[in-house]
């Protein structure tokens, strides 16, 4: 049954992401969802859901504290009555995941709820860290669970998934910027309100570099797992484009996504690219 909730959660919030899952292993396409769903709990608490169900500002922050405690509890003993955070709990000890990561990923969390956040470049680093590169280490928990790596191997890897979990928050940084300003106070990128297509291109070609050297990192990856990451990378590379060929004034006013026809196709190629990489 909690296995079943994560899984629900991940295919009521994100098409690309369950997408991508379908081409991994069951296992390991558990694992994820199982994360997933946690991580989404987490963000959603700090992105306005306990705001408006009329819970104040300090009510919230005791709500993410008391959830964070809640994973923390179920991964040291191996139980929850949250069935999301049970099934998580499964899969971190499993997989031998860092509690530092989940640390790192709730003191982000933390921080977006802070009023009127505006973030300097070393504040904005570690926000990256802990709200995505940490999320990319737990995936490669997951992905390397069963197999023995070379320190060499193991290093690049995870270089590899910090900078593939880089460059996905910088795409929503740009995804969601009318959100973030207008409707949550945020501002990831600087003092740049309103976006300028210079500020705009410079986080663009940000993350190009993220998803190319994460792609590098692939082949060193279990085979069962590399169509199901190649996917994410397309799927990201795609919005990269869009966004890039959408005025900076455009991107203020609305979400730039992937029409569902386009989405259907990246699988394939995925799939293609992963057969042709060598061991």
């Amino acid at each position: 049954m909690s296995i079943r909730a994560a899984a629900r959660v991940m295919e009521t919030y994100s098409t690309s992401f369950s997408l991508a899952t379908r081409l991994l292993d069951e296992r390991t396409r558990t694992d994820i969802r199982n994360l997933y769903a946690v991580v989404r709990i987490a963000d959603e608490i700090v992105d306005g859901t306990a705001s408006d169900a009329g819970l104040s500002d300090t009510r919230v922050r005791e709500e993410l504290d008391a959830f964070e405690r809640a994973v923390i509890h179920a991964v040291d003993t191996g139980f929850s009555t949250n069935p999301a955070i049970h099934a998580f709990a499964g899969t971190a000890r499993r997989t031998h995941m860092s509690p530092d990561h989940m640390t790192a990923f709730f003191s982000s969390m933390r921080r977006d709820l802070s009023c009127s956040a505006v973030y300097d470049d070393a504040e904005l680093s570690t926000y990256i860290y802990g709200s995505a590169e940490v999320i990319g280490l737990m995936c490669l928990s997951i992905f390397t669970a069963d197999r023995g790596f070379r320190e060499e191997e193991l290093a690049r890897c995870t270089t590899g998934a910090r900078r593939l979990g880089s460059a996905f928050q910088k795409v929503n940084f740009l995804r969601d910027l009318h959100e973030d300003t207008a409707e949550l106070g945020r501002s990831y990128l600087g003092d740049g309100v309103p976006l300028t297509d210079r500020q705009r291109d410079e986080v663009i070609a940000d993350v190009r570099a993220d998803l190319n050297a994460a792609l590098e990192t692939v082949p060193l990856l279990p085979v069962r797992v590399r169509a199901g990451v190649i996917t994410a990378v397309l799927l990201y590379g795609e919005l990269t484009d869009r966004l890039a060929a959408t005025p900076a004034t455009e991107i203020m006013r609305s979400r730039v996504s992937v029409p569902t026809r386009v989405k259907a196709g990246i699988p394939i190629r995925a799939l293609i690219i992963a057969a042709r990489m060598r061991p």
